[in-house]
């Protein structure tokens, strides 16, 4: 059987290891392009104007049209 490696008496394990670190780099990268997208999208939101949409040609029955074609 395969003994599990224990830190030496008196000696302390490094907590700050290179996988650990890796970890947590790329879990905070994730979360913070994620907030990033987020934010993205809602200055995007703010910044558009619905009212100012193109109407399409008018094809067929239905007729899709903005709420204030005028612009």
């Amino acid at each position: 059987m395969t003994e599990i490696s224990r830190p030496l008496p008196g000696t302390q394990e490094r907590f700050w290891t290179g996988p650990r670190l890796f970890a947590i780099a790329t879990v905070t990268a994730v979360i913070l392009l994620f907030i990033g997208a987020n934010a993205h999208l809602i200055a995007v939101s703010f910044a558009s104007s619905p009212e100012c949409v193109l109407q399409p040609p008018k094809e067929g029955v239905v007729v899709y049209r903005a709420a204030k074609p005028s612009c």
